[in-house]
């Protein structure tokens, strides 16, 4: 029998990815691509076995989203005993529709139909230009037939470019399909092959579902709590729409043919700008990004609270040295510092729930702002300017030695019971490394944003945002391997007190 190596071909690279639109005569193919990932559907060595110059060409209509699959191949395996070649279009069927099966020519005769009145299902959210090309966000639950149908028909790329990412259950109850939304951005063209051809043409979507807590987190936190008697079964029907919510980002795609032109920011920011109109929404979260995703969403929440004046009101230290509580000063080991009285804690939580961002996002934005505000000279000084520490002469000294103090306090609460099984020494050790590469990485996040000026909510994360563009988790997602993401421990070696660590250790 021939090496195996010679009937194995990569999947990856024999799977071309193609939108296409209708032309003068026959379709046109407007982009093509490789999938990033296919070890969900063939396996983790992402080879199929049985074939030579084999191709899988897996085409979409750009703007309905219609599916055809056709494979070819130069040679086939001929079986022995159990050893047979995969049979690729079963192992494709629970990944995509019924109709992508069709022959290759009615799928051509359904693109060359007039489409030019068609338009995106949901609400028009927004319309924004780049780069001289004009662009909608659509919006709409998943109860949407319309959209559900298209979410069916393109869901197969969030396995393909989402590590770990798995498909929506579209046959769930109506309830379930209730919570997610479904957001699109399309390309509106003005320039047409043809008369028959739709202006609309994917340039990739995100889905966000929506989780009601068992204890709701008031907009207020200084507002008193509430309760109501009710009846089971309710008098009165309700939607779960109406009850307060924390909304979740669950899969983000864009394009690999439209990534790098800043549609991943506008994405985000019009998903957050939804949700921070509804007063349902009391929490903006994201379920797994990758570190790229990370990126992009840290620049956008950061311009937003730099142009809504969150910043502005957060002062640090909220008092000076001699109004200061003398723990903080304390020289003895073991003394609880009392970091609680370096920052407004009631003015961070107002703001934060104002803001409906998770407490650990809020603590790293907050974070960034602070060591923005240091010199550059103080900020690359490391440890070098607090060998003194809080009794240090030279004020940015002690504000530093106070920022750093903040961060360890984070990371140390985030890694407490691992912390807790190392010795002292290796405990202090870790976690000034973590402090180090933490304040390293909003160094590097902080000189991207001043490169991109102010308006940072037009920011292009260039080559990091075709990361983000493949790098939230989908909900129900398994089998992740290697993402490479920051592995930053978050911060202390003295006891710290302050306000308490989330129970959830991502958001």
């Amino acid at each position: 029998m021939a090496d195996d190596e010679d009937w194995s071909s990569n999947a990856n690279e024999a799977l071309h990815i193609s939108f296409v639109q209708a032309g003068q005569s026959e379709p046109i193919t407007i982009s093509t691509f490789h999938p990033k990932f296919t070890y969900p559907i063939f396996g983790d060595e992402e080879c199929i076995f049985g074939y030579q110059g084999l191709a899988i060409n897996l085409r979409f209509a750009a703007h309905d989203l219609s599916p055809n699959l056709t494979v070819s191949h130069d040679k086939k395996f001929g079986p022995v005993d159990e050893v047979v070649p995969l049979d690729i279009e079963d192992a494709l069927k629970e990944w995509i529709p019924r109709i992508a099966f069709q022959d290759p020519a009615k799928f051509d005769s359904h693109i060359q139909q007039d489409a030019r009145n068609w338009e995106p299902p949901g609400q028009l959210l927004e319309r924004y230009t780049s780069r001289g090309r004009k662009f909608e966000v659509f919006s709409g639950p998943l109860t949407n037939p319309a959209i559900q149908q298209l979410v069916d028909r393109i869901q197969i790329l969030v396995s393909f470019f989402i590590e770990g990412g798995t498909p929506i259950p579209l046959d769930d109850q109506d309830w379930s399909l209730a919570r997610w939304r479904v957001f699109f951005i399309y390309e509106k063209l003005s320039s047409l092959p043809s008369s028959r051809t739709s202006p609309y043409s994917l340039v990739g979507y995100a889905t966000t579902y929506r989780f009601l807590p068992h204890e709701s987190r008031s907009i207020d936190p200084q507002a008193p709590v509430k309760t109501h008697d009710f009846n089971l079964p309710p008098l009165d029907p309700f939607s779960l729409d109406s009850l307060p919510a924390r909304d979740r980002i669950s899969q983000f795609l864009i394009l690999p043919s439209h990534q790098s032109h800043s549609h991943g920011t506008h994405l985000y920011n019009t998903i957050v700008r939804l949700f921070l109109a509804d007063p349902t929404t009391t929490e903006i979260t994201v379920e797994d990004p990758n570190e790229a995703f990370d990126d992009l969403r840290d620049y956008c929440d950061y311009a937003r609270l730099t142009a809504n004046g969150t910043f502005s009101k957060i002062r640090f230290p909220i008092s000076s040295q001699q109004q200061l509580d003398p723990k903080l000063f304390a020289k003895t080991r073991g003394t609880r510092v009392p970091t609680s009285k370096l920052l407004d804690l009631p003015v961070l939580s107002t703001l934060r729930h104002q803001n409906k961002i998770a407490p650990r996002q809020f603590a790293r934005l907050v974070e960034m702002h602070l060591l923005k505000q240091f010199p550059l000279s103080v900020r690359q000084s490391g440890t070098m300017r607090i060998t003194r520490k809080a009794r240090s002469a030279d004020e940015e000294d002690r504000k530093w030695y106070y920022w750093r103090l903040l961060l360890k306090q984070r990371i140390y609460k985030k890694n407490k019971d691992t912390l807790k099984q190392l010795d002292r020494v290796e405990r202090v050790e870790k976690c000034e490394d973590a402090v180090g590469a933490q304040a390293g990485d909003y160094e590097r996040l902080l000189r991207k944003m001043a490169e991109k000026g102010t308006g940072e909510a037009e920011l292009d994360t260039n080559n990091e945002e075709v990361d983000a563009s493949e790098g939230l988790l989908s909900i129900g997602g398994k089998g992740r391997r290697d993402r490479g993401k920051r592995k930053v421990l978050d911060d202390e070696d003295e006891e710290l007190e302050g306000t308490p660590e989330p129970k959830r250790a991502r958001e």
